[in-house]
Formats: structure tokens, C-alpha cells, sequence
């Protein structure tokens, strides 16, 4: 990858690392589910007039969005508003790659391979080792709002791949239709119209400012930019970014928002991810992109415009989606 794309990969880890904090910012002035609400809808206005729509069955579509974007980020801004620690949920959500293993398997029979099967299970000694040593500041009913956010995201992995389609911004954006409304409607039952409309009136700029990152910054400006480098070069050059999103969401989560982590939680997180790294072959990866580079300067890849970002990648390579992270 040239220098500027590596930068560019870059700015997505950090954009996705920071987000669990600018989550944690705007729960402190917005219920959960109006501030996915409200976040969805500005996804979806005004991209849906200008990304076009996957040439995907609607059943399809409707299904992604059901699961990556309604079940995994309900399921995440809950247990984040219930206590859990953004810096450890940025850390756990990465369960997803494990789990998407798992449910391929499963549903399209596709058989883990003996590295995988070894990382599944070392990711699952780190997740029990997060999970009996977590701090008292961790309410155990947090911890597994996000593992089971990790396991619909997971179920969506599953959902694209069967459909053979490549993950593109057009399927982030439209698949967002099925999130705002039952988000609203979910919210005005729970904390009721009153709750809302206060909120609402004496949000801050701070709030503000959190609902028009995560729609924009690390929904379609991350989305736009990681599925355009994975369009350009081999999954091997761009996916060992990912694993350093949890790293940024702990740094970022500690400097902002004074996380302590604990031990057991630190060394979980480490045993976890070396389990991600195993499961995915990201050390064969880098290998391999390693020789690649010995043999010699690689051809010049094309640059990554606003055009190549507002429209969908096309579909030039397989992409394992257990390897694409997604946004929190």
C-alpha cells in the first residue's frame, strides 16, 4: 500500500477507536435508542439521495440492516448506557470475527480451518478471563448486551456473505432504513415522550456533536474509505489495521474518560486478540505481505477520490466479511 492509503487506514482506526467514547458522550444527554435513532437518520439523509441502491434483494438488504445495524448497535448503546466501559466494549465487540467463524460454519458449511479452530479458542479463554476478573465497575448484564451485540453483527456477516455481495457504502446507507423508526418508537415506550422531548430541548453541543460523528465520520466517511482501500488492494494489506481499533478505544477511553482497566481485563483483552489474530491468519498476512514487498516495489494503485467514496467498490475481490470491522 502506498504511504497515503496507510494513512488513510489509519485515519479509519482512529475515527472507529474513538467512537466508543463519542458514544459514551452523547449517552450522557440522550437515551439509547433516540440516539441511535437520530443517528441513523442523519446516515440515511441526505446519502440515500445520492449513494445508489445495492442491486441486492430487498430481503436482503432489510436483513443486514436488522442485524448489523438494529441489533448490533441497540445491543452495544445498552449495555454501554448500562456501565460498560467503552475502551473494554471496543475490545469485545471484536468477538464478532469468532463468532462470524462459527456461524459460517453453520449456516453456508463452510469448514474453520485448524488455525481458526486454535484462535476461537483462545479468543474464548481471553473473553472468560474478561468476564470473571472484569472490575466491580462492570456490571455483568453490560458485558453480555455486548457479546450478544458482537453476535448479531456476526449474523450479518453471515447474511452479506451468502448473498455474495461486497459490503459497500450502499448497503450501509440503505440497509439503514430499518433502524430508525422502531429505535424511536422502542425509545418512546421506554423513557417515554416527556423523557424524549427534554432530552431533546437541553441536548448540548456536545450531544449534537456526538450524533453527527458516528453518522458521519465513522459511519460514511469510515465505511466510504476502509471499503475503498479493500476495493484497491488484498484484504491481506488492509484488515491487520482492525486490530487496532480496541487499542485506540482503550487509549482513547482512559485519556478521555478515565477507564482503569484491570489486570485480568488487560490480559484477557491481550489473550483475546491474539486469538482474533490466530482465527484470522493476520500473522500469515502480514508475512505475506512482507515477501510480497521483498520481491520488489508493487504497481501504483489508483487514488481514492470523493467519487470513489460516495459510490460502492466494486466487487474485485473476496472479501471475508469475519475480516471487515465494523464501525461502533
Amino acid at each position: 500500500m502506498p504511504p497515503r492509503h496507510v494513512a488513510l487506514a489509519l485515519l479509519v482506526v482512529l475515527l472507529w477507536g474513538s467512537n466508543f467514547v463519542v458514544i459514551d458522550v452523547g449517552l450522557e444527554e440522550l437515551p439509547p435508542f433516540l440516539l441511535l435513532a437520530l443517528r441513523f437518520v442523519l446516515v440515511l439523509v441526505p446519502a440515500i439521495f445520492l449513494v445508489p441502491k445495492p442491486d441486492l434483494p430487498w430481503r436482503t438488504i432489510l436483513g443486514v440492516g436488522a442485524t448489523m445495524s438494529l441489533g448490533q448497535f441497540a445491543l452495544l448503546y445498552l449495555g454501554l448506557s448500562l456501565g460498560m466501559p467503552p475502551g473494554l466494549a471496543s475490545l469485545v465487540l471484536q468477538v464478532q470475527v469468532i463468532v462470524t467463524i462459527g456461524v459460517s460454519a453453520l449456516v453456508l458449511g463452510e469448514r474453520p480451518r485448524r488455525m481458526q479452530l486454535v484462535g476461537i479458542g483462545i479468543a474464548v479463554a481471553g473473553v472468560a478471563i474478561v468476564a470473571l476478573g472484569r472490575s466491580g465497575d462492570v456490571p455483568l448484564v453490560a458485558l453480555l448486551l455486548v457479546l450478544a451485540s458482537a453476535a448479531t453483527w456476526a449474523t450479518g456477516n453471515v447474511i452479506t456473505r451468502k448473498a455474495g455481495a461486497s459490503s459497500g457504502l450502499g448497503l450501509t446507507v440503505w440497509s439503514a432504513l430499518v433502524v430508525p423508526v422502531p429505535m424511536a418508537a422502542l425509545s418512546l415506550v421506554v423513557d417515554g415522550p416527556e423523557r424524549i422531548v427534554d432530552a431533546l430541548t437541553h441536548v448540548s453541543p456536545l450531544g449534537i456533536g456526538s450524533v453527527v460523528y458516528t453518522a458521519v465520520l465513522a459511519s460514511l466517511v469510515g465505511y466510504g474509505i476502509w471499503n475503498s482501500l479493500l476495493a484497491r488492494h488484498p484484504a491481506s494489506d488492509v484488515v491487520p489495521f482492525a486490530m487496532l481499533v480496541p487499542v485506540i478505544g482503550i487509549a482513547t477511553s482512559v485519556a478521555l474518560r478515565g477507564e482503569r482497566p484491570s489486570a485480568a481485563e488487560l490480559v484477557g483483552g491481550g489473550v483475546l486478540l491474539v486469538g482474533i489474530a490466530v482465527a484470522n491468519g493476520v500473522a500469515t498476512r502480514i508475512a505475506d505481505v512482507a515477501r510480497g514487498r521483498r520481491r520488489g516495489p508493487q504497481p501504483e494503485t489508483a487514488p481514492i477520490t470523493i467519487a470513489s467514496v460516495v459510490e460502492d467498490p466494486p466487487a474485485e475481490r473476496d472479501v471475508d466479511p469475519a475480516a471487515r470491522p465494523g464501525t461502533a
